[in-house]
């Protein structure tokens, strides 16, 4: 038998970007409701409050998608200054919807929610 390791699924992505603004403006962008409207709209926000946040550092927002099941996931900014004197900004998009959780427990048979694809 192959001992073939199989990768974990995760439910989510991250991302890193190295920007030239220092960690006080891009803190502004995440934070700041007026500015982070520009590109992340309060539509796609499940609560337009944070779900937490450690300031300077990291912020928190619930997400719904705007078309069915209508999943929820949690969008983490996390900040710190880089090298260059500019701002390292780690965003970790994780897919978390309770929804789901339920699903993975769930007997093939339980007669639960069942989604159906299109033809």
């Amino acid at each position: 038998m192959n001992d073939v390791k199989i990768p974990a699924r995760t439910n989510g992505i991250e991302l890193e970007y190295d920007l030239d603004e220092p960690p006080q403006k891009v803190w502004r962008a995440v934070s700041t409701p007026e500015l982070r409207e520009n590109w992340l709209p309060k539509d796609a926000l499940a609560d337009p409050e944070a779900v937490s946040v450690m300031p300077g550092k990291e912020v928190r927002y619930r997400l719904r998608d705007d078309a069915p099941p209508f999943l929820e996931s949690t969008v983490t900014f996390r900040i710190a200054p880089n090298a260059s004197g500019g701002t390292r900004l780690r965003i970790i998009h994780e897919l978390d919807d309770a929804r789901l959780r339920e699903a993975e427990k769930a007997a093939a048979n339980n007669n639960g929610f069942v989604v159906m694809r299109a033809a």
